[in-house]
């Protein structure tokens, strides 16, 4: 019975890639899928990325329609730089809770409050937060930017520990809200030093977006992307990894005869997971939900993002 199941589970997912492919040339369509999402998402994307890869492939997509398999801000991002083009998100129910954690209201009292600083926003924000930033960033260039910046005082939204890991690797005064990732913010030192016990060949390579503590112990610590490229490129043959599980599907797919041991089970975030293959299907189908900015916020956002991608 259950070699059944998963026999008809797999021909269910045989027929809805099959239509995926067929709605995609219908309506001249790409998927592009953050490297958080489910495997099967992963598979039948376009292009695989993190934020900022695939931000800059809606920028630079021939494709009428953007289906973007990651959360709500992702999709903004992609709608504010390609503001011709139907955007649509799988499931609207795809939030994140560190881009929740940071509001106009509040930021804008905080740039009152230092009138001198420049504000430099994380990619995980909503439009309206990067409609009051003067630069974005991601995990990836993150130093870069802050580097690039006029100014010598930063406000940093919203992420309190990827702030820590740049404020520590720049002279600037760095203002930094107190935002986390929920689900990077899990991974405890206790949790690294057990699985170390565990995998003494084992190196260690974590996002920025762990506690400060958690990066301290690193053998590399880098962005998704970073992550990636490291253990590919690396002699070792034995990681433990400090990020999503979702980065498992390319990690195993650029180093096939490497060993990955995510640094604990709860290394899942539930906003990246809730899209699946149906949601691709009806989302092409029904050409719903579509990401909505307003121009005049868009407008405004557009510029912090533009600055991002022209920061070498």
């Amino acid at each position: 019975m259950e070699a059944l199941a998963l026999e008809r589970k797999e021909e269910q997912k045989r027929e809805l890639k099959e239509r995926i492919l067929q709605l995609k040339k219908e309506r001249n369509a790409i998927i592009l899928a953050h490297y958080y999402q489910r495997d099967e998402i992963q598979e039948v994307a376009d292009f695989r990325g993190d934020s900022f890869l695939l931000a800059q492939k809606a920028a630079s997509t021939d494709a009428e329609v953007i289906v973007f398999c990651g959360v709500h801000f992702m999709g903004e991002s992609a709608k504010i730089l390609a503001p011709n083009k139907t955007v649509l998100i799988p499931d609207e129910r795809a939030g994140c809770p560190m881009a929740d954690m940071v509001n106009v209201d509040g930021l804008r009292a905080l740039k009152k409050q230092h009138p001198n600083a420049k504000v430099v926003a994380y990619i995980n924000t909503s439009a309206d937060v990067k409609s009051e930033t003067d630069i974005c960033c991601t995990s990836a260039n993150a130093i870069k930017v802050i580097e690039s910046v006029d100014s010598d005082e930063i406000i940093w939204v919203p992420d309190k520990n990827l702030g820590d890991y740049v404020a520590k690797n720049t002279n600037k005064k760095m203002i930094i809200w107190e935002g986390y990732c929920n689900t990077h913010d899990m991974l405890t030192v206790k949790d690294v030093e057990e699985m170390k016990a565990q995998y003494p060949n084992a190196q260690f390579v974590v996002h920025p977006e762990c506690r400060p503590e958690v990066v301290k112990l690193g053998d590399f610590v880098g962005s998704t992307t970073a992550i990636i490229k490291y253990c590919k490129e690396s002699d070792c043959q034995e990681f433990i990894v400090g990020t999503e599980d979702g980065t498992g599907y390319q990690l195993r797919l650029d180093s096939p005869n490497k060993t990955f041991h995510f640094a604990t089970k709860y290394l899942v975030c539930p906003n990246m997971k809730v899209n699946n293959l149906k949601k691709v299907v009806r989302c092409l189908e029904t050409m719903q939900p579509q990401i909505y900015v307003p121009p005049h916020v868009a407008d405004q956002a557009r510029a912090s993002l533009e600055r991002m991608l022209q920061v070498k």
